[in-house]
């Protein structure tokens, strides 16, 4: 799955963990990709990242489509 994230953390996220990688397809300084099967990254952290991208997408939107979205 593809997750936006901040880009010193995006960093981190790919030397620490072999199942992190730059986004497939998307712009690799803020998308990383994350192997969900088989992979050395856990369930917890995968739930972190998760939220994460979310935050960092909803901040972008205006406040019109905030307000839609409650």
């Amino acid at each position: 799955m593809n997750l936006k994230c901040d880009p010193i953390y995006a960093l981190e996220l790919r030397s620490l963990y072999e199942g992190i990688s730059g986004g497939y397809h998307m712009n690799k300084k803020h998308w990383n990709t994350v192997q969900i099967e088989e992979s050395d990254v856990d369930e917890e952290t995968i739930k972190e990242l998760i939220d994460h991208s979310y935050e960092l997408i909803y901040k972008s939107l205006t406040k019109k489509k905030r307000e839609a979205l409650g």
